[in-house]
């Protein structure tokens, strides 16, 4: 019987496979979900005894759901390919899934993120990444995705490190993939038709939300920059927008 199954989602991570891998060394078993790599991720992934499945799905949730199926374990523990788990977290995830009747059928994970290298962001987030199996229902969403559980869920002590927006260029190129995806849920949902003082309204709100609410500032250079990206990012996802309603017209 495998107690604990690691679950990791990538897509074209050659460079950084390896240390995701390392991180949750301590799971039975893993697998990776190779999403459409067109480099090495899936031959190293294999090399290091994880489990490799290849599918090309641009839904989200769908991909984790696809983990999830493929899992034998009686405990799943989601982690993307740019994410590390601390000692402490480690420690925290085996003591919970080795008990006989746990409290909860699920938990937050407190994650950090770090942008450009090793500047931390002062806000920390806390996401569902580990679940009982036979309680998780799925997960739903395209872009977005939320796991759908019976039961409650607990929290546990240390840290999900997040290695994202390593480079500006990498920034660029997954904002480009992901507004796409983006502009067309919002078309479909059927989005008020976008005016000049939307524009202005979402690149305001995303960076003030960025860099004041989330105390980038703090952050000091890195954290500029990780607002004004954000703001851009919001910008060319309603610009997008604006293309495909005129498109519609």
């Amino acid at each position: 019987m495998i107690n604990l199954t690691g679950i990791i989602i990538a897509r074209n991570a050659e460079n950084i496979i390896a240390d995701c891998l390392d991180s949750i060394s301590f799971c039975e078993e893993i697998i990776l979900i190779d999403n459409n790599s067109s480099d090495r991720t899936g031959e190293i992934a294999e090399k290091m005894k994880a489990k490799v499945f290849k599918v090309d799905i641009s839904n989200f949730a769908q991909v984790r759901n696809e983990g999830m199926r493929k899992a034998k374990g009686k405990w799943i523990l989601y982690i993307d390919a740019d994410e590390r788990i601390d000692t402490k977290l480690k420690e925290s995830i085996l003591s919970v899934v080795t008990q006989k009747r746990p409290e909860y059928t699920a938990y937050l994970l407190k994650r950090k993120n770090y942008y450009l290298g090793n500047h931390e962001w002062p806000k920390i987030e806390k996401i569902l990444r580990l679940f009982r199996k036979e309680k998780l229902m799925g997960w739903s969403g395209e872009l977005h995705e939320t796991a759908n559980i019976e039961g409650s869920a607990g929290e546990l002590d240390g840290f999900i490190n997040h290695y994202t927006h390593q480079s500006l260029s990498s920034m660029v190129d997954k904002t480009n993939q992901w507004s796409e995806i983006e502009a067309e849920l919002r078309l479909k949902a059927h989005h008020p038709v976008m005016k000049q003082w939307r524009f202005f309204r979402v690149i305001v709100t995303a960076f003030y939300d960025s860099y004041i609410k989330q105390k980038g500032y703090k952050a000091g250079t890195a954290g500029l920059i990780e607002s004004i990206y954000q703001a851009f990012s919001i910008f060319i996802t309603y610009a997008k927008l604006w293309e495909k309603q005129q498109a519609d017209k």
